[in-house]
């Protein structure tokens, strides 16, 4: 118990998967300073983007297993990957100690204004009168947000065209800019550029409407109740990471996430907290991969 009751004795790091001001960003962030109180240490966040959140998560699980390096998985790098690329750096089921679910946020779907297009339908419509002419930008090849446009394509049988990026914040900017037109993103990284006017919201990807776009119907409202693409975030640590730094970790985190401050921040931009056990976070996980699985043999995608 020594060791336990030593740790942490220095700032703790916290790999974000995602460059700086995307949603993984914004929540890690979020998380991270709830954390400082109940370890009595800082937690740092470090940004490593690349290959949809894959090389990140790598970083953070070959760390050393001293509890000294976090990991913030998005949901794409733990129950999409694994399917989606020919090879993944990491075996989930060896490798992956996993702490708690962190939060789960709804996706939204939003055009450039430049779009002739106000609702759902309207874009279902142009893109097959116009095949190929409507590029849709996500946060990598086997992101949520690119399987997201990928079932819409599927449901809807339209030719949209994927252009991948390293994570959401270049997408959206390019988006912002035009070079895109449509995209699906996390609620929060979207909420200010749609107050402002700046993209059109046409649907939330999500089984109901969320409290911070209430007047933007579901997917599920315009008859395409499968093209569903709720995010989540999680805490991971390498899985050689001992029991009792594991729970310590875990502890704190938790705390974080109860604590009204965090909860209200996350809520501020859609994000629902959902601390949990290690076998919550596991089940949840199980449930999450067998549907996404499903999603990247039924469009047969696979990256290199």
């Amino acid at each position: 118990m020594a060791l336990a009751q030593a740790y942490p004795s220095k700032p703790v790091r916290m790999i974000v998967p995602f460059p700086p001001g995307g949603p993984a960003d914004i929540f890690a962030r979020g998380l991270a300073q709830g954390m400082h109180e109940p370890l009595g240490q800082p937690v740092v966040i470090e940004n490593i983007g690349g290959v949809g959140g894959v090389l990140g998560v790598d970083r953070a699980l070959k760390s050393a297993p001293d509890g000294y390096t976090l990991g913030f998985n998005s949901g794409s790098t733990l129950s999409i990957a694994p399917y989606s690329l020919s090879k993944l750096p990491y075996d989930v089921k060896k490798d992956v100690g996993l702490i708690t679910l962190v939060v789960r946020v709804p996706e939204v779907l939003a055009v450039h204004p430049s779009l002739p297009v106000t609702s759902l339908p309207e874009l279902i419509a142009y893109a097959k009168a116009n095949p190929g002419k409507v590029n849709f930008g996500s946060a990598g090849g086997g992101s949520i947000t690119h399987l997201a446009g990928e079932l819409l394509k599927a449901e809807a049988k339209i030719d949209l065209v994927h252009v991948p990026y390293k994570g959401a914040a270049p997408a959206v900017s390019d988006l912002l800019g035009g070079q895109v037109q449509m995209g699906i993103f996390d609620v929060p990284v979207l909420l200010g550029h749609l107050r402002a006017g700046k993209l059109k919201a046409l649907a939330v990807t999500s089984a109901k409407r969320t409290q911070s776009l209430p007047d933007v119907p579901t997917t599920a409202e315009m008859s395409y109740p499968s093209v569903t693409s709720d995010n989540w975030y999680g805490l991971v640590v390498p899985a050689a990471t001992p029991a009792d730094l594991q729970k310590r970790i875990h502890a704190a985190a938790v705390t974080a996430l109860r604590s009204p401050a965090v909860i209200e921040q996350f809520a501020r931009v859609s994000g629902v907290a959902s601390p949990g056990t290690p076998q919550d976070y596991a089940a949840f996980l199980a449930a999450e991969q067998a549907k996404w699985s499903q999603v990247v043999s039924t469009i047969g995608f696979k990256e290199n």
